[in-house]
């Protein structure tokens, strides 16, 4: 009666409580699944911040003038060489036809630097934060429109600004000497249709990319760039794809960066199939003559329409870029076009068609932080797990120890038993060894005890048969 209810009781209570722990685990176990499945997918989230300093860092400003070659400069021989980057048909020399000219093969270095426009022409004024500067302070790099002209490239010393806003940064005053152009026969690939200035704002840290990421200036305005100074940070793998600064750097560049891993990547893809180099690509390569431009148009067309594939830039794990607003009122006004003739000893019409001023500056003494964090790290996996753990199966770090203590204290008590069984089990077939082994010897003992009295017995026996037998025939004597 009541035993068996109490009995049935008992068997129905732990049956729901082990189905309880059951369903609380299978709960605990899922949800621990998902935690792990989360940080082993490396999210990461961005976060972004505007610091204010005393002090910034003025970027690199690189300029071009969008015209290669200055007309009054080329030579008869460098319009010979240069007739497929140019379309000018070369000059005739005492009526001769032009496949009877004959002159040394080019220099490309040299005429590109000769025959470039020089800043100390181009060059009207120039001021740095109300400090003049002069021509001196730009320093020579050559990209696809040739020789150009990048101020405070130098990052050993570079320049430092302390105001924001406008006439606290670079202002120039530029003649883009619009009479030196090149008169256009017929177009190629390098022939320019505008007259103005290319622009590119960059960091030290990575050479100028400017006939993709420079933007125009045209003349007859000046042009106000307002600079935001943004650092991002990104992750390397498996969180992100950036490329860690320890990493290789790329050959013929102190820092890794995309400008310079794409100039790299030009440069091998000339080198691979026009066995040359251009003259703003790194390296000791010849340059190319105008013989190979062709070639060279080609082997960059295929790379551009493959560079996924043959040409992978990571970005950078550190990266420095300007955001830019840009704005420009129109010059000369009519005011100072007079003043502005008599001053440079130019046309009111000249002034207008050639001159420009460029002015760039930073908005505010402040930058803009863009850092890619983890989302998801180790403690955050164990403090979720551990949350879980508690509320499903109510354990922690110090359950499980014990447990663990628990579990190993019933197999050692196991495996003692087990091995002080074994023990009694061969003490006991040791006894029985010896037990029988006495048996045996005492059996043995036995043995020989008998024989012996059997031999004593029968040797007494022998002696009296043979007293008697002498007895016996002394009395018949």
């Amino acid at each position: 009666g009541d035993g068996e209810r109490t009995r049935a009781w008992g068997v129905f209570e732990q049956t729901l409580w082990a189905l309880a722990f059951l369903v609380s685990l299978a709960l605990f176990l899922s949800q621990a699944a998902k935690c792990a499945i989360s940080y082993l997918e490396h999210p990461h989230v961005t976060a972004l911040n505007e610091e204010a300093t005393p002090e910034m860092m003025f970027p690199a400003v690189t300029i071009c003038n969008i015209n290669r070659f200055r007309f009054s400069a080329l030579t008869d021989a460098d319009i010979y060489h240069l007739a497929n980057l140019t379309g000018l048909p070369p000059k005739n020399k005492d009526g001769h036809k032009p496949t009877d000219l004959e002159y040394p093969a080019p220099d490309m270095q040299d005429i590109f630097n000769r025959t470039g426009h020089q800043l100390e022409e181009m060059l009207k004024s120039c001021n740095f934060s109300g400090q003049n500067c002069s021509a001196e302070d730009f320093t020579v790099v050559y990209t696809r429109y040739g020789k150009c002209y990048t101020f405070n490239g130098n990052k050993t010393t570079s320049r430092k600004t302390k105001q924001g806003g406008m006439g606290n940064g670079l202002e120039i005053m530029l003649d883009i000497q619009q009479d030196e152009y090149l008169p256009i026969w017929k177009e190629t690939n390098e022939t320019s249709l505008e007259a103005g200035i290319r622009v590119q704002i960059h960091s030290q840290d990575e050479p100028p990319y400017i006939h993709q990421l420079g933007f125009g200036v045209s003349p007859g305005f000046q042009t106000f760039v307002s600079c935001q100074e943004q650092r991002l940070t990104y992750l390397p793998q498996p969180w992100g794809n950036c490329r860690s600064t320890s990493e290789q750097m790329i050959p013929g560049y102190d820092t890794y960066s995309i400008s310079a891993c794409r100039l790299r990547c030009e440069t091998l893809e000339v080198q691979r199939v026009c066995k040359c180099r251009m003259v703003h690509m790194p390296g000791d390569a010849d340059i190319c003559t105008p013989s190979n431009i062709k070639c060279v148009d080609k082997a960059l067309a295929l790379l551009q329409t493959s560079s996924g594939d043959t040409c992978l830039c990571e970005t950078p794990c550190n990266l420095t870029r300007y955001g830019k607003e840009l704005s420009m009122v129109k010059i000369p006004s009519k005011g100072s076009a007079r003043y502005l003739s008599r001053k440079y000893d130019k046309t009111e019409d000249y002034i207008r068609d050639n001159f420009l001023v460029l002015d760039v500056f930073f908005e505010a003494l402040n930058y803009e932080t863009i850092e890619q964090k983890k989302a998801y790290d180790v403690a955050g996996l164990l403090g979720d797990i551990g949350g879980q753990m508690g509320l499903f199966i109510g354990a922690s770090v110090l359950t499980i120890l014990e447990i663990l203590d628990y579990v190993y204290e019933v197999i050692k008590h196991r495996l003692e038993r087990l091995l002080r069984s074994q023990r009694e089990d061969k003490k006991q077939t040791q006894q029985q060894q010896q037990a029988s082994t006495v048996a045996t010897v005492k059996l043995e003992e036995m043995k020989v005890k008998v024989s012996h009295m059997l031999i004593s017995g029968a040797l007494v026996l022998g002696c009296s048969i043979d007293q008697l037998n002498r007895n016996k025939a002394q009395r018949e004597i």
